[in-house]
């Protein structure tokens, strides 16, 4: 076994275990830090198949961004040391019946997949700059509109914390 498979196992265990106690703790801080170690394994993953901007980007943005959103927010509505509610039963068997339907998914996706490289087709190389073309583009392929109405979702979601901590806080003086 290679340095290298060492590695990818290591970050897949890391990105796995750290997701399952994310989903699985009552605790919604612990379940905050799980999703951090979690996006810095995918991170990790991105850095080991040499894709250095994606790696950084999903740093920058989501373990940067979002979760210290997500964190901010579990501290502002002052419930950071509060166990949840544990799930009802019903919610759970649901819960892993679409789990397993999704796994069951993708395995037959793999499983018809040939992978067989087409040499039809030029591939882009993802430099920077081709990366940087399609993030601004706003033609067929382009993420400009993507990006806005993410950054409208988490200005709407920063709104909704501060106004729940608004009324919890009203409510309790």
């Amino acid at each position: 076994m290679s340095g290298s498979t060492i590695i990818f196992y290591l970050l897949a265990a890391m990105i796995l275990v750290s997701a399952i106690a994310s989903v699985t703790t009552r605790q919604i801080f612990r379940s905050a830090i799980f999703l951090l170690f979690t996006l810095v394994g995918f991170a990790g993953i991105y850095f080991w198949l040499d894709y250095q901007f994606v790696a950084a980007v999903q740093i920058v943005v989501y373990v940067g961004g979002i979760v210290v959103l997500i964190i901010f927010s579990i501290f502002l509505t002052q419930s950071s040391g509060e166990k949840l509610p544990a799930p009802l039963t019903r919610r759970t068997v649901f819960a892993a019946l679409a789990s397993l339907m999704g796994l069951v998914m993708v395995i037959d996706l793999l499983w018809r997949h040939n992978f067989v490289p087409s040499s039809s087709k030029k591939v882009e190389l993802p430099t920077v700059s081709n990366i940087g073309e399609q993030m601004l583009g706003i033609e067929k392929h382009g993420y400009a509109l993507p990006f806005e109405v993410v950054s409208i979702l988490l200005l709407a979601a920063m709104v909704g914390c501060i106004v729940i901590a608004m009324r919890a806080k009203n409510e309790t003086t």
